[in-house]
């Protein structure tokens, strides 16, 4: 979660805690603000692109050749808000990727802070040493088909990030941004019109006080319910714009800060509100209201298309 959602998840808390008090809750919540769909939407259309990587999740294992777990290496787990990081938690299975409530994260790269430091005999903490990412990519279009975990006070996401974002700063986004293709925080509207809504973001300049951000689009995922169907979330990068799509037909695009001119890697992650290990309150809701039931995100597959006149 960025700098910016931290605070929002702090003065939605505030907001609950007073609520509380004074019984100022509505008894239905309004749900988020929906930004409109462009007037004239364009639809994805892939004449001009091949498939150069893909994971179609057919096997029975999650392939380690293309994936790897944030800070999770062996038997190694790390504490992530209100619940833990491991690879164990996603499971491949009938030709679909499960990834549990548990909240793993899954990469096919890493930023230099992703790697945890190990002690040495003297005391000091060596930097560690970044491996080689397992895929990165530039200029194309990407897109994950997958079902949203109905649950709230959890969120799932398809994204993308460069290796060095937390050191790239005062040069907007073409030296690499976090694009948030979707991230799902609103089953918690589940009595509202608008729980069939998840977020589109752009983070650039890195994860401190330059951070700016940029919210593309919230759009309404027309027919298909997200949380009991499928449905393809994808985006179009090259160096021009960014467009997004949602089944193929496009719910926003951006030239925020310029477009990143880097190779990123892709993420799939699943996060539960809290702190310490200790699920809770966040920008998602309560992930310990009484029926809060957990379910897993599930992944049918992650595809990417370069352009055929990039193509070696």
């Amino acid at each position: 979660m960025s700098f910016i959602q931290r605070i929002i998840a702090i003065f939605q808390s505030i907001w609950l805690f007073i609520a509380g008090l004074f019984n100022l809750a509505p008894a239905k919540p309004s749900g988020p603000v929906v930004i409109p769909p462009p007037e004239n939407p364009q639809v994805l259309c892939l004449d001009d692109f091949s498939l150069v990587w893909n994971d179609e999740f057919d096997g029975n294992a999650l392939d380690a050749s293309k994936w790897t777990g944030f800070r999770c290496g062996g038997e190694t787990s790390v504490v992530r808000q209100g619940g833990w990081w491991h690879t164990d938690f996603a499971a491949v299975k009938d030709g679909n990727l499960n990834i549990a409530t548990i909240s793993p994260q899954l990469q096919t790269g890493e930023l230099m802070w992703d790697i945890p430091p190990a002690p040495n005999p003297s005391g000091f903490w060596p930097l560690p040493k970044r491996e080689k990412p397992k895929f990165v990519h530039k200029y194309g279009y990407y897109e994950c088909r997958c079902r949203l975990q109905k649950m709230p006070g959890w969120w799932s996401a398809f994204w993308m990030l460069p290796q060095d974002f937390s050191h790239t700063v005062g040069n907007g986004g073409t030296d690499g941004a976090e694009l948030d293709v979707f991230e799902s925080p609103n089953y918690r509207y589940k009595l509202s019109d608008n729980v069939n809504v998840v977020t589109t973001n752009i983070h650039i300049d890195g994860y401190g006080k330059e951070e700016q951000s940029q919210n593309v689009a919230t759009p309404f995922i027309e027919a298909n319910d997200p949380y009991e169907t499928f449905n393809t979330y994808g985006v179009e990068w090259n160096e021009r714009e960014y467009i997004f799509y949602i089944n193929g037909v496009e719910t926003g695009r951006s030239a925020f800060g310029g477009t990143s001119r880097v190779p990123e890697y892709l993420l799939l992650t699943a996060e539960v509100g809290g702190t310490n290990g200790v699920a809770g309150t966040s920008w998602a809701g309560d992930a310990l209201q009484a029926d809060a039931h957990p379910t897993d995100f599930v992944v049918d597959y992650v595809r990417v298309y370069q352009y055929n006149s990039l193509l070696d």
